[in-house]
């Protein structure tokens, strides 16, 4: 490798890590999450549509989020025996098994805390709809014009689903993405830097 190619390579890593993206545009809103076979899985419904049966496990998450995809899931205990464990069945009603995860400081829209993540088993009506269970157990509920879920228990106070820029690295919990590309470049560089330097020592043994 000549001087020349290495100050060139080099010089082309350093300007990928200062160029690096400083993170895509998120959305700070209520994710809404099923649990089966005991994992996560996002709603293909809302709450105000979705019927779940007697015995079922459901979950909300708030935080930041890209899409879907990149959605944060509910954190903390799933299982609906420890949850509706006090919750005896009644005919002509069904309980819900709720899983409440208010977030991380990071996603929470103002400075300071969030509410700490709870649980709930909501017994309702055997057609009601996961909206009713959610507003038995965990009110106020507030939404926007269009529907859309904006608040649990008053949580947020207000705004709803608004556009949060960087939102690539705003999980606490490992749902972020990857190392960005700034960090590939400056481990790139500084291996490239060391490889000129030991080039030029080895042309001064040999002059």
């Amino acid at each position: 490798m000549t001087r020349r190619a290495v100050l060139v390579l080099t010089t082309l890593f350093l300007t990928l890590g200062l160029a690096a993206p400083a993170g895509a545009t998120g959305y700070r809103y209520w994710s809404f999450w099923t649990y089966d076979s005991g994992r996560w899985t996002y709603a293909t419904q809302g709450p105000a549509t979705a019927r779940p049966s007697d015995g079922d496990v459901q979950g909300f998450r708030f935080a930041v989020s890209e899409d879907s995809g990149d959605a944060a899931k509910p954190r903390g205990t799933t299982s609906f025996a420890t949850i509706c464990a006090r919750t005896p069945a009644v005919r002509g009603e069904k309980r819900i098994a709720l899983l409440i995860d208010f977030g991380t400081a990071q996603d929470a829209p103002t400075a300071g805390r969030p509410p700490a993540r709870r649980t709930a088993c909501a017994r309702v009506p055997s057609a009601a709809t996961t909206a009713d269970a959610l507003a038995a157990v965990a009110g106020p509920l507030r939404y926007d014009t269009n529907a859309l879920l904006c608040a649990i228990a008053g949580y947020p106070a207000k705004g709803c689903g608004e556009q949060v820029s960087g939102a690539a690295d705003k999980h606490a919990d490992g749902g972020g993405s990857g190392p960005s590309v700034g960090l590939y470049g400056g481990v790139g560089a500084v291996v490239l830097l060391g490889a000129a330097a030991a080039w030029q020592a080895r042309r001064r043994r040999h002059a």
